[in-house]
């Protein structure tokens, strides 16, 4: 699944996602996949995860990882050689 990152709070070790579904998802530190790191700053960062629902508890987003970013290719020059 693909989501947004709402907020993450570096401190506290949590933050939340929106996912592209519209659900409110929470994201703990120990669910961010092995080297990612997310930030304080982290609001608007495309990111994929997946989906895991607790018995007693919300559903939460583990395997969190950023999404990366695709740069635009650049037109060619049409100068003649």
């Amino acid at each position: 699944m693909e989501g947004t990152m709402l907020w993450f709070n570096t401190d506290k070790r949590h933050g939340f996602i929106q996912t592209d579904e519209g659900e409110r998802l929470r994201v703990d530190q120990e669910g961010v996949a092995a080297g990612e790191l997310l930030e304080a700053r982290c609001r608007g960062t495309r990111v994929s995860f997946d989906r895991a629902a607790g018995q007693a508890e919300e559903a939460r987003a583990v395997n969190v990882a950023v999404v990366p970013l695709v740069a635009a290719r650049r037109a060619r020059s049409r100068r003649s050689r």
